[in-house]
């Protein structure tokens, strides 16, 4: 199954336990590396959200984020850091200033921490959290399932471009060895005057089995099926699919080494960049 490791994912809600915001980004990684950022009253939970992103996801760096406010108190009332705010009209008065305007309470209730914000109880909330923490892991998912789907298409694009290039390699090889067989017989006849007919036919059996690449055609052709099934399956493809590549450029690197013609070259060439391209979209699949 094709599933890219770039998502981002964000729900927010308010309810009578507070104000909360989940932010989620994914992006491609080796393995699982999840980072947690919650608020210091918050720290207790870290290890379930890191569990239960776990179950969801496999591969990927994921950054998960809360913002958390738990708003007014269970009576409604404001609660005031009260000697702050004494402390900070104290200050403000012994300036002492000519012509100054008399203080305003709006400016000190703006005043960092003169407003205190209730203290979360982690037991009451926690059940809430998660549930919205599992219904934005549910936002990545999906986006990372519908970019899935795009990369998959344009591997398989690739695949079948690929497989035409091995097919014309194929079609090529045998006018390849012929060519290859007359080009040694004129050179030969240029500077021998007697030919040896046994040996020369010997020396371009050599060549010829030295030059054979029906062996790499069909393990490029073999490599490029498997490419296509394993996108078919449930399990996460990511790794097989980037162990593939490897196969397949080193085979496209030997049809390269042994090119009898200009046209198996190209043909070499052209699978080099195909096989980079699907390298290059695999490297963002889980």
């Amino acid at each position: 199954m094709i599933v890219s490791m770039t998502a981002f994912g964000r729900r927010e809600e308010k309810a009578a336990w507070g104000h909360a915001v989940w932010e989620i980004r994914t992006v491609n990684h080796r393995y699982l590396d999840v980072t947690v950022r919650l608020p210091e009253d918050l720290r207790m939970l870290e290890n379930r959200v890191r569990e239960q992103i776990g179950a969801r996801l496999r591969r990927g760096k994921v950054d998960c984020i809360l913002r958390y406010d738990a708003g007014l108190d269970d009576t409604g009332a404001i609660q005031l850091n009260k000697n702050l705010a004494f402390k900070i009209t104290t200050a403000a008065q012994s300036l002492q200033i000519s012509g100054a305007q008399p203080i305003n309470p709006m400016d000190i209730l703006r005043w960092p921490g003169v407003i205190e914000n209730a203290t979360p109880d982690p037991d009451n909330i926690a059940g809430s959290l998660l549930a919205l923490l599992d219904a934005t892991l549910e936002i990545v998912i999906q986006s990372r399932a519908r970019e899935g789907q795009k990369l998959q298409a344009l591997i398989r694009e690739r695949c079948t471009a690929a497989k035409r290039q091995v097919e014309l390699a194929r079609a090529e090889f045998p006018a390849a060895l012929q060519a290859l067989r007359e080009k040694i017989t004129t050179r030969v006849r240029e500077l021998v005057a007697e030919i040896n007919t046994d040996r020369l036919e010997q020396e371009i059996a050599f060549l010829a089995q030295k030059m054979d690449v029906a062996e790499e055609l069909d393990r490029l052709t073999a490599h490029i099926h498997e490419v296509e099934h394993i996108m078919d399956q449930p399990e996460p493809a990511g790794r097989r699919l980037d162990f593939l590549m490897q196969e397949l450029q080193r085979e496209a690197n030997t049809l390269g080494a042994k090119a009898a013609s200009l046209p198996l070259t190209n043909a070499s060439v052209e699978l080099k960049v195909l096989i980079e391209q699907m390298r290059e979209q695999i490297q963002n699949i889980e």
